[in-house]
């Protein structure tokens, strides 16, 4: 008997952001599989047995459940925000492809609300035009690709989001990140430090390029970088749709 696999977005932070698609799935799981803090995220109950795994395991994450899913299962995968945006659905795709036995496993993909989208949202519309994200950590690439990714986006003139700006680990790469955005960008870029987007301890921050600083952001931040054409309207920030 083959079971199934649901990737699922657990939204930003607040449980009023999951959607009810996900819930269901998570209704119908007999398991869930995935990072740690997100797994604590579902409620325990009778006929559900919980997975948490650590950060730099997603491959073995990834076959883990689609072995669990060959023998029955009906498992969901669980990231926060949206499951395709630096999350577990590329890792299953990833497993699923190096293991052809597997390869009748049904998997599914159920789409989240990103951290990046929750953050815009919180601060106005500063993605309103043309954007891109970047993922700022070097776990899974070297962060010269992350340098020149990020100075072709600001070449360009991208409105952009940062994921994993800054950690313990790796503590000086945003101040280099902000060197690279000084060098392309006029000082008075408006950028935006959301942290824990949708939580109780929600906090935005909006300043220019001249006056951010490495320690406004750490793990739990989005950094939303305006274009050129983004500006402060009252307590909002915004991006105009003709920039």
């Amino acid at each position: 008997m083959t079971g199934s696999v649901i990737i699922a977005g657990l939204g930003p932070g607040a449980e009023a952001k999951v959607t009810p698609e996900v819930t269901a799935a998570l209704d119908q799981a007999t398991d869930v599989v995935g990072y740690i803090p997100y797994v604590a995220r579902v409620a325990p109950r009778p006929g559900l047995t919980l997975h948490p795994t650590d950060n730099r395991v997603e491959l073995d994450r990834a076959r883990h459940a689609l072995d669990l899913a060959a023998q029955g299962a009906r498992v969901v995968v669980v990231s926060s925000g949206d499951p395709g945006v630096f999350a577990m659905a590329s890792a299953v795709f990833e497993a699923l492809e190096a293991a052809s036995h597997l390869a009748h496993v049904p998997v599914t993909v159920l789409p989240g609300i990103t951290a990046m989208l929750a953050a815009a949202s919180a601060a106005g519309a500063p993605l309103g035009h043309d954007f891109c994200a970047i993922n700022l950590s070097d776990n899974l690439k070297p962060f010269d690709l992350v340098a020149r990714r990020l100075r072709l986006a600001a070449q360009a003139d991208f409105a952009m989001a940062f994921y994993n700006p800054r950690s313990k680990s790796r503590p000086h790469q945003f101040a280099r990140v902000l060197e690279i955005l000084r060098e392309e960008c006029e000082s008075t870029r408006l950028i935006t430090f959301a942290r824990a987007v949708s939580t109780p301890e929600q906090a935005l921050r909006t300043v220019t390029l001249a006056e951010a600083t490495e320690d406004m952001a750490d793990m739990r931040t989005v950094v939303l970088v305006g274009n050129s054409a983004t500006r402060r309207i009252g307590p909002y920030v915004y991006t105009p749709r003709s920039a």
